[in-house]
């Protein structure tokens, strides 16, 4: 998937950059050379270290990069991540593209990381969603991986995920679970089969079909998540989704669900707040 990062990159050069940036291009001459260094401002975790280097890479080879703290370290302001060198314009040409990448996946990652912790003492993984920036996918999930979560898929190719729509199109469950294993046999595909199910009734016709791998509990009620769970009693991974809060997130890990999914981990975080500044 790096591919589709450096088109990522590309993409936000030309955005950004676009004919020339007039600002650097008539103040700063094409020799000058200088130094920058990334500076914490708030407490948090640090992630996307790695992918600034390979936005520096992509703009300017000849400009160096020296890390510090690396991607996944716990932060506080005043702490410097990196520090990179060359030639000035180059500087002020990747400064805001690495700026907005960092502060993103920083963010993701400190909320990762908290909702990680509030599991702590449970068996209960914290799983990313779909709900991610549109370009920004794999930088999202690679800041949920960073923060201790763990990635739910990808995309729509990496694993048969049959929610409510699928199954009301295909018929109901077990013509569903006929249908994704009968696809996955003809294409030779090693794939995983999940389902959602949104009421007792939905899971016991899961139960009675099988074929499949994890189920999905979509918004179960906390009793309902623990009835639930015995039911399945280890037979399929077991996941919680829907109406799950931060508050109520050690509540649902405490019915034994083996993960939960947020996207509140990547739809509405908050940036991590740093700044890419000269050094004198």
């Amino acid at each position: 998937m790096n591919h589709l990062i450096d088109e990522l990159i590309r993409l936000a050069f030309a955005e950004d950059i676009g004919g020339g940036d007039v600002t650097t291009l008539c103040c700063i001459p094409p020799s000058a050379t200088g130094k920058s260094r990334l500076i914490i401002k708030e407490d948090g975790v640090l992630a996307g270290v790695e992918t600034a280097g390979r936005i520096f890479r992509h703009f300017d080879p000849e400009l160096k990069m020296t890390v510090y703290i690396k991607d996944g370290t716990e932060v506080k302001p005043g702490d410097v991540a990196f520090t990179v060198e060359g030639k000035i314009q180059s500087l002020l040409q990747t400064e805001r593209l690495a700026l907005n990448v960092m502060q993103r996946m920083s963010g993701i990652a400190t909320t990762t990381r908290r909702y990680v912790k509030e599991l702590e003492g449970t068996h209960t993984r914290i799983l990313d969603t779909r709900k991610t920036t549109p370009g920004m996918r794999m930088l999202e999930k690679e800041a949920v991986r960073i923060g201790g979560g763990v990635n739910h898929r990808i995309g729509l190719f990496d694993m048969v995920l049959l929610k409510d729509n699928h199954v009301d199109f295909a018929g109901g469950i077990p013509q569903a679970i006929a249908c994704a294993r009968r696809y996955l046999e003809e294409k030779e595909l090693n794939l995983k089969i999940e389902i959602e199910v949104r009421n007792f009734d939905e899971l016991e016709q899961v139960l009675e079909t099988g074929g499949i791998d994890r189920i999905m509990l979509d918004n179960f009620s906390i009793e309902n998540t623990r009835e639930a769970v015995r039911r399945i009693a280890g037979r399929y991974e077991t996941e919680s989704s829907g109406g799950i809060t931060f508050d109520t997130l050690k509540a649902y890990a405490q019915t034994g669900v083996d993960y939960i999914s947020a996207g509140a981990l990547t739809h509405s975080v908050k940036s991590l707040d740093m700044s890419l500044k000269a050094v004198q």
